[in-house]
């Protein structure tokens, strides 16, 4: 079987190589045809949602897993015609494909969805309002998947982070380990979720024999601020010897700390509905920290 990865290169998409090896072939997509360990990929341009259908044609796969986007999201704001086309067009020519192909079609979308307003964590089914660029984008981009009308696992996520990469968690050890003071926004509350875990997640999903088709929320379970987070790394890098010594930390509040885009000041989404649908425990956050430290650590 040959499962075609958009994406090869993001966070998400290299836990994906490793997590989805065992269901079969997985023939992986970048945009410069490179994945990080510098071998040869399939070119996926998603800045041109038309040129996905001659790939598709030809690799002919027999699940399509899209972990590409335009994740930018303060540039998003000024770049809205590219974060459209990758975020909303591209993921709407490959959901039709598959729909016509009857093939299932996995696609991640975003907390980002949400205006951040709520004070208990997002059902799937509540309204969205995204705040921004980037979030619309996304939310077309669900719309266009459900709009082919095909069997497909749109995961909503937040928060991700792990060992490779550009993330929170890495950004904190590097400045961590060259300052002697932080300042982290403290009221923003999500919840931290490791690339590894959807990765897992979306593995099991995929073998799960109840051909279901929707929209499921998957992170980690739980909740803290940006400053909770930050906290948390490095009390475990240190712990676990990746830091020999820690900065103070100082909460902030957003308005200290402007961005071209306003992001969701609540984040948490309720992921009861997929742990009852798959039959997938999702563990605490904090546990995902302490094995994305111990990766780093090892």
């Amino acid at each position: 079987m040959t499962i075609l990865l958009f994406g090869g290169n993001g966070q998400v998409g290299q836990e994906l190589l490793r997590a989805l090896a065992p269901l079969g072939k997985v023939v992986a997509t970048t945009r410069s045809g490179l994945l990080p360990d510098g071998s040869a990929c399939e070119v996926a341009d998603f800045n041109q949602p038309d040129s996905l259908v001659a790939l598709l044609d030809r690799v002919r796969p027999a699940m399509v897993v899209n972990a590409a986007a335009y994740t930018a999201v303060d540039k998003a704001e000024q770049d809205m015609e590219a974060a459209f086309r990758a975020n909303a067009e591209a993921p709407g020519v490959i959901a039709r494909w598959c729909a016509a192909a009857g093939v299932p079609f996995v696609h991640y979308s975003t907390d980002y969805v949400f205006d951040g307003e709520g004070t208990a964590p997002y059902h799937e089914d509540q309204p969205t309002a995204p705040l921004g660029v980037y979030g619309t984008s996304k939310r077309d981009g669900e719309d266009a998947v459900r709009a082919a009308c095909g069997r497909h696992l749109i995961f909503r996520t937040a928060w991700v982070y792990a060992s490779h990469g550009a993330n929170f968690l890495r950004t904190m050890l590097r400045v961590g380990a060259e300052r002697e003071a932080l300042r982290v926004v403290a009221d923003q509350v999500g919840t931290p979720t490791p690339a590894a875990l959807i990765a897992d997640v979306t593995a099991k999903a995929l073998q799960h024999t109840g051909g279901l088709s929707g929209t499921w929320h998957l992170t980690a379970s739980g909740q803290t601020s940006w400053h909770g987070f930050a906290e948390a790394i490095f009390a475990e890098a240190l712990a676990r010897g990746v830091l020999a010594k820690v900065p103070s930390v100082e909460a902030i509040a957003t308005s200290e700390y402007p961005t071209p885009a306003k992001r969701p000041s609540w984040s948490v989404l309720d992921n009861r509905k997929l742990q009852q649908d798959f039959g997938i425990a999702l563990p605490a956050w904090q546990d995902g920290l302490k094995r994305v430290i111990g990766e780093i650590a090892g």
